[in-house]
This record gives structure tokens, C-alpha cells and sequence, in this order.
């Protein structure tokens, strides 16, 4: 029995991964504006607004990945349950 552990294991490690990052990313995106910035004076607003964006699209494939490793563990581990349910009525 030291599969499941294990098992188990591997899927905690990518949700926790995936909420620290969503966790991450929501907080970026609560300091981003909605605003436009018409006149030269707001230009280090635009520029910061710019960077916050910057980091946002930098985090939106990692978390991609991420979310689509967490669905596979939790179809692998629902998947293995299925079999073992299978297998105790053979």
C-alpha cells in the first residue's frame, strides 16, 4: 500500500501548486487599474500598469499547465479507485 500515499501525495503537491498561483495571480490582478492614462504626466501609473500586465500574462501559462496537471492526478487517482472498486467484485 505504498502507492496510494504516494499517490495522494502527488495530487496535493499540484493543488497546493495551483492555489498558491491562482492565489498569486488574484493578487496582481487586484492592484491592476482600469483606467487610460490621456495625459504624459500619469506616464510611471502607465508604466507600472504596464508591468502589472506584463507579470499577469508571464503567470497565465504556468497556471495553465498547472490546472491541466491537477486534472490529470485527479482523473488518475478517481480512475484508480474505479479499478479497485472493479477489482473487489471479481
Amino acid at each position: 500500500m505504498h502507492f496510494v500515499p504516494t499517490m495522494w501525495t502527488v495530487w496535493a503537491v499540484f493543488a497546493v501548486v495551483l492555489a498558491g498561483l491562482h492565489a498569486y495571480k488574484s493578487r496582481l490582478e487586484r492592484d491592476e487599474d482600469d483606467q487610460i492614462f490621456l495625459d504624459d504626466s500619469f506616464d510611471h501609473m502607465k508604466n507600472a500598469q504596464a508591468a502589472l500586465v506584463a507579470r499577469v500574462h508571464k503567470i497565465e501559462p504556468v497556471e495553465r499547465v498547472a490546472l491541466w496537471l491537477t486534472v490529470a492526478a485527479t482523473l488518475f487517482v478517481v480512475g484508480y479507485y474505479v479499478v479497485d472498486f472493479m477489482n473487489q467484485f471479481k
